[in-house]
């Protein structure tokens, strides 16, 4: 199966990612079941989230299903088999030449989706991507001949890649895009109304490769769900809380400013920011974080799943989508990760210098990076 209009990512819930309450383990599987059941048919999981429990869990909840009822989306890229963690940075790339050469890059990938698919108990990825690269897994010509392997092989029907963590890499996944053309089938970008830059710079380059895009971040941090109001406390640890003071306040005054438009079409707040994606060239999912907010006057986290289930093929009109765009204009409002000319030094995980080939790449789709991919706030 093609991905879907939505998905459900593993990451949702808290467990795995440090966000809202850490729903349980029991509950987690419930979620995932009650996805496909509501009709979301598109599942992604990333091997190093709980160093391969994430991949146990989705398979432990899928378990006894069609297997060509729905889309399982597999993520490889981070090496938690041989490396260290390195604090909140994570694990290391697999790419990382302190911990292997290029001539072990495709045993790397063929090992860790051999073990990824058997903890999700399925035979092959209906999409295999590459998770977080670094300024190797990009451009380096071996690791893209290994993910081709493994397409061959019949580990997985399509390959793509999911930059990240953080928000940037546009010069990359466009040459990414531009030098493996005809191997990349998918990526996985940053894209809401409230954070429409950088994202939507790739749209373009997407179109003219023929790569189609599922949008992350949907709910901006869960502001689009509803319940993140101005004065929200965070739980302790939870990620958001290294987002700029004021965000919250900000994104709701704007999130109000598009509500007419949602109360046009008869969607939620949610759905709009769906709506609003899918909207958009090339993208054909969105899969926003489904998070459980502490505190009593939470909305359930299932509740937040109906609503994600409910998105329909509404396409909002190009009047409507320029108008939420401008309201959400967000250019130059941080340092973007990846090449980019504000950076100096050795490359690390997500941050390396403008090389000349992504300079190319910047003057092929006229931007400019001291104008464009530049932090101005």
């Amino acid at each position: 199966m093609e991905p879907t209009r939505t998905a459900y990512g593993i990451w949702s819930g808290g467990r795995f990612m440090h966000f809202g309450e850490a729903i349980d383990e029991e509950r987690m599987e419930k979620l995932i079941r009650r996805a496909y059941d509501r009709g979301v048919r598109t599942f992604m999981t990333a091997d190093v989230y709980g160093k391969g429990a994430a991949d146990e869990m989705m398979g432990k909840a899928l378990a006894g299903l069609p297997r060509d009822t729905y889309c399982l989306i597999g993520i490889v890229g981070h090496d938690f088999y041989s490396a260290e963690r390195l604090g909140i940075k994570g694990f290391p790339r697999f790419t990382h030449p302190e911990l292997r050469q290029p001539s072990e890059y495709k045993s790397y990938l063929r090992m860790a989706t051999e073990k990824s698919l058997e903890r999700c108990q399925a035979d092959k990825f209906d999409l295999l991507m590459l998770h977080n690269p670094d300024s190797i897994g990009y451009s380096n010509d071996t690791v893209w001949s290994g993910m081709a392997d493994l397409k061959a092989e019949g580990l997985a029907d399509r390959l793509g890649v999911a930059p990240g963590p953080a928000n940037g890499f546009t010069l990359d996944i466009l040459l990414n895009f531009e030098r493996f053309e005809e191997l990349i089938d998918w990526a996985m970008i940053i894209l809401n109304p409230l954070e429409p830059w950088p994202g939507d710079m790739l749209l373009p380059g997407a179109e003219k490769h023929g790569v189609d895009l599922i949008t992350r971040v949907v709910d901006y941090g869960g502001l689009f769900h509803g319940d993140v109001k101005p004065g929200h406390e965070f739980g302790e640890g939870d990620h958001r809380t290294f987002r700029p003071e004021g965000w919250v306040e900000a994104g709701n005054e704007k999130i109000d400013r598009m509500r007419e438009v949602a109360e046009k079409h008869g969607l939620s707040m949610l759905q709009l920011a769906c709506a609003w994606n899918l909207s958009q060239t090339r993208v054909k999912s969105v899969v926003p974080t489904l998070i459980q907010e502490v505190g009593e006057n939470a909305k359930p986290i299932e509740e937040k799943l109906d609503d994600l289930a409910g998105v329909s093929d509404l396409t909002l009109s190009d009047e409507e989508v320029a108008a939420i765009r401008e309201i959400g204009n967000n250019k130059g409002c941080m340092t973007l990760k990846g090449g980019n000319p504000e950076y100096e030094g050795d490359p690390v995980a997500d941050r390396w210098e403008l090389n000349p080939d992504l300079a190319g790449v910047g003057e092929t789709w006229g931007i400019k990076p001291e104008v464009d991919l530049a932090c101005v706030h």
